[in-house]
């Protein structure tokens, strides 16, 4: 991924992108590469120069931008769990094209991060969706926001449909909330391993989140998580265009 847009049909890749090149891809002068800046751009490059340092690229072509895309922004609300089940959440989630991931510190979350291991965890997950973009090939970064609470949260939501996950809601169903809508932006938001309390419930509930069912069964929560993903991906794609 590149930290500075091409010059003059040339750039260069340092550090650990061009580890990744050189070592993990085994890239040689001559070989075409693509090359991603994390907003949406996508551009073709030929490996010119290989060396310890460095990865220098010759006859850089823009090939697409998605920065004016109309499509949907996905944002997910994950509640901290397990840190297996919350490392794969952020892979799956990120190859769903999800933009927006959002880390709730639950009341029933399993795990509590340390102040002074949050940045050593929040460089791990950070790596992770990097993985993950580069091998689903997207051409945009989701936006990672550390662990905070409920009400520290709701001030960085935008006006979209927000969806809550609930198993106490069994009459109103995610393809009720999301079929008749003509949607451009939607958040949903997911509990941790031991569900939503009372409190929380009513507290989203207050802040605009309609309760939404899945069915009867009762989904782990990085089931969960990936299910709706790929259910929001698949209705917007498939809105009648205005």
């Amino acid at each position: 991924m590149l930290s500075t847009p091409p010059s003059e049909g040339k750039a260069s890749l340092e550090g650990s992108e061009a580890h990744h090149l050189r070592t993990v891809l085994r890239a040689e002068p001559g070989c075409a590469v693509e090359l991603i800046d994390g907003s949406g751009r996508v551009w073709r490059a030929i490996v010119s120069e290989v060396s310890d340092r460095e990865v220098k690229l010759s006859s850089v072509e823009l090939l697409e931008t998605s920065l004016n895309r109309s499509r949907a922004r996905l944002g997910l609300i994950q509640s901290l769990c397990k840190a297996d089940r919350l490392e794969w959440i952020l892979e799956k989630c990120t190859e769903l094209g999800v933009d927006d991931i959002y880390l709730l510190n639950a009341a029933r979350s399993v795990i509590r991060i340390p102040e002074e291991r949050l940045s050593t965890k929040m460089d791990r997950w950070q790596k992770i969706i990097l993985s993950s973009v580069k091998q689903s090939q997207r051409s945009t970064v989701p936006v990672l926001r550390p662990p905070s609470s409920l009400s520290s949260l709701y001030q960085h939501l935008p006006p979209c449909l927000k969806l809550l996950l609930s198993e106490n809601e069994h009459d109103f169903s995610l393809k009720s909330a999301i079929r008749p809508a003509t949607w451009h932006h939607a958040v949903f938001c997911v509990g941790p391993e031991g569900g939503w309390t009372a409190q929380e419930h009513l507290e989203l509930r207050q802040s605009g989140f309609q309760p939404v069912t899945l069915g009867p069964q009762i989904l782990r929560t990085e089931t969960a998580a990936v299910v709706v993903a790929a259910i929001l991906k698949y209705e917007h794609d498939n809105l009648p265009d205005k």
